[in-house]
């Protein structure tokens, strides 16, 4: 990556990493929050490992033989372990199975019999792991069983935001780095060379990830959020509430909700966070998420008992945990957004 779009808050666990390189654990785990550039740091320190020419260069030559095969996708000794449904399918066909959300362990038994053999460039094999939590219950087993033996020279890089979903045995086997979000005045200026402006309010709503605002500037989710907050600002009975869900399962499907991945797990995580700013602004909290509508939650959440509010952010969490694959898009909108406008009614006050 070139020195404009490098997030400089990854510069302190770069240096320590690089300051490390041949004394590297066989295996690292690197967490902090989503968006903060936690993949970035590991591809960038899987080139430097492959890299043939890197021993006095603090990042992979870009030139090298090895470098040429890892730029273009074939390198024999670097593996990606991602859940299907992350994979660019390039092969098409007629896919009729929805693809898994999990790591297999189809996936990794593969990367272990490649790992049995002869490194093609008689150097490093290092393997990734994104997200490590999506390993299922048999993948994790079968890579902790690696880890107890790890191949000579190789290096296993797994990278979670909730490193407390993996197994404890799994974490001790890994050295950890931990990558934190950059001040608010770092990320803005970072976001401003990448040609976002005014991006304060996403980063609110992002939880000040970066990264995760540069991709949903890029896939035009940012004019999403300000249709989704009027939307909701409009809701004001069960009929508004049945006619919106109609409207956001053809926007899921349209082509510019289909880009700007909508869906019900984004639309239920946006709502939750939008009812945790009701209650911040019925507690005289500043809003988190959505600074830009404090005026309007604070009239909307005046005649409401804070009870109430917590209910309804209560009821939208049940909604949110069970968005991954709703039986029915529409009738899972329809419940959801019932059971916010009927939450947030007046008429409901005890």
């Amino acid at each position: 990556m070139n020195e404009a779009g490098w997030p400089q808050w990854l510069d302190g666990p770069w240096s320590r990493l690089c300051g490390a390189i041949d004394r590297l654990p066989h295996a690292l785990l690197f967490t902090g929050p989503p968006g903060v550039g936690k993949r970035l740091l590991a591809d960038e320190l899987a080139a430097r490992l492959l890299c043939a020419a890197a021993r006095h260069l603090d990042r992979a030559c870009g030139a090298c033989e090895p470098c040429r095969l890892r730029l273009s996708g074939n390198h024999p000794d670097l593996f990606a372990l991602v859940p299907e449904s992350a994979r660019d399918d390039d092969e098409g066909g007629d896919r009729k199975a929805k693809p898994s959300t999990q790591i297999v362990i189809d996936d990794l038994r593969a990367v272990q019999a490649a790992l049995a053999i002869t490194a093609h460039q008689g150097g490093r094999r290092v393997v990734v792991v994104d997200p490590a939590d999506a390993m299922n219950p048999f993948t994790a087993n079968a890579l902790l069983k690696l880890l107890e033996e790890p191949p000579r020279d190789a290096h296993l890089i797994l990278v979670s935001a909730s490193p407390r979903r993996l197994l404890p045995t799994l974490v001790s086997r890994c050295q950890q780095v931990v990558v934190a979000n950059p001040e608010p005045a770092q990320a803005s200026a970072w976001l401003a060379r990448q040609g976002v402006a005014d991006a304060d309010q996403l980063l609110a709503l992002l939880a000040g990830s970066p990264l995760s605002v540069a991709r949903l500037v890029a896939n035009g989710a940012a004019d999403a959020l300000a249709r989704f907050a009027g939307d909701v600002a409009g809701i004001g009975s069960d009929s508004d509430a049945i006619e919106l869900a109609g409207r956001w399962e053809a926007w899921h499907r349209g082509r510019d909700g289909q880009q700007a991945g909508i869906d019900m797990a984004l639309l239920s995580d946006w709502l939750l966070r939008w009812c945790w700013d009701l209650v911040a602004s019925k507690s005289g909290l500043p809003n988190r998420y959505f600074p830009a509508q404090a005026g309007l939650m604070a009239s909307l959440v005046a005649p409401l008992p804070l009870p109430q509010l917590l209910d309804c952010y209560n009821e939208i969490g049940q909604a949110r945990r069970s968005a991954q694959h709703p039986l029915n898009l529409r009738l899972a909108l329809e419940d959801m957004l019932l059971s916010y406008q009927r939450a947030i009614s007046s008429r409901n006050r005890p």
